[in-house]
């Protein structure tokens, strides 16, 4: 089997020592097994996003020695691809429509929900139907009629990375009380969510190994669940260690003190960046 991996940056920002990490990584496994480097830029947020930040990306990469293989996938480029996707779901019953703001959840959940990274939908508009959907309008998984039609599929996927190592069977319990009914898409805003199109560029870039930060380890079982939904393949996952600063807090984009292009600016080399962030010379 080929060994494919990818990075997928979003260009709303300039790379930084943790981009770095994630993209050599993927990088230098793919090449040691022989295998291929994809580059994605998952720029959905069309606000956001800008051409300047996609072509730095590019620049950066070139810069740590990065081949890519193959041409860029653009994720803005598909949109119409990932709706017919969505409607799929909808002609399925497993999208409902809903209205809830940020501000209607946190008050919706009024405790600490013990054990999850994010607020858990509670389900406020899961009894409306498709018909009553508004502009405007989320589109979230009905995360348990979703489960009640996989009843018979084992829902698991294999983890290398080195603080999950090992097979991880989704449980269903708790991937509905720690995960809930996510948001796939706003319908004809043309706003598709991460956990939609992320799932389904892997298997169309035929990705057999997901390499990417332990902070998105929680949300990998809805990616599987979402891979079964449509029967495609669960790739091999590698959640890797975070880069943080001084404080101890994982960089972001607005830690522009730490942008490659500044470090290079400042006369480091790519032999450099290896060893800030604790990886072999190559």
């Amino acid at each position: 089997m080929a060994f494919v991996t990818r990075f997928a940056p979003s260009p709303t920002g300039p790379l930084h020592l943790g981009h770095a990490y994630s993209a050599i990584l993927a990088h230098d496994m793919a090449r040691a097994e022989g295998g291929r480097f994809l580059l994605r830029m998952e720029d959905t947020d069309l606000e956001r996003s800008k051409r300047d930040y996609d072509l730095q990306i590019q620049e950066d990469l070139r810069w740590l020695g990065l081949a890519v293989d193959g041409p860029i996938l653009r994720q803005s480029e598909h949109i119409a691809s990932y709706n017919s996707r969505l409607e799929a779901l909808v002609a399925q019953g497993f999208l409902y429509p809903c209205s809830c703001s940020r501000a209607d959840i946190r008050a919706a959940v009024s405790a600490p929900q013990e054990g999850v990274a994010f607020p858990v939908y509670p389900g406020t508009c899961r009894h409306r139907s498709m018909a009553s959907r508004q502009p405007g309008d989320a589109l979230r998984l009905n995360l348990g009629a979703a489960l009640n039609s996989l009843a018979a599929a084992d829902l698991a996927f294999a983890e290398t990375g080195p603080a999950h190592s090992g097979t991880q069977v989704i449980d269903r319990d708790k991937a509905l009380t720690r995960i809930g009914d996510v948001v796939l898409g706003r319908k004809g805003e043309d706003i598709v969510a991460y956990f939609l199109a992320a799932a389904l560029d892997d298997a169309g870039q035929g990705v057999t190994h997901v390499i990417r930060g332990e902070d998105l380890f929680d949300f990998t079982p809805v990616q599987v669940i979402l891979q079964h939904l449509f029967a495609l393949p669960t790739p091999i996952y590698h959640h890797h260690r975070l880069i943080r600063d001084d404080q101890g807090m994982r960089l972001a984009k607005r830690d522009d003190a730490r942008a490659l292009s500044k470090f290079r600016a400042e006369g480091a080399t790519p032999e450099d960046i290896r060893r800030m962030v604790g990886l072999p010379e190559s």
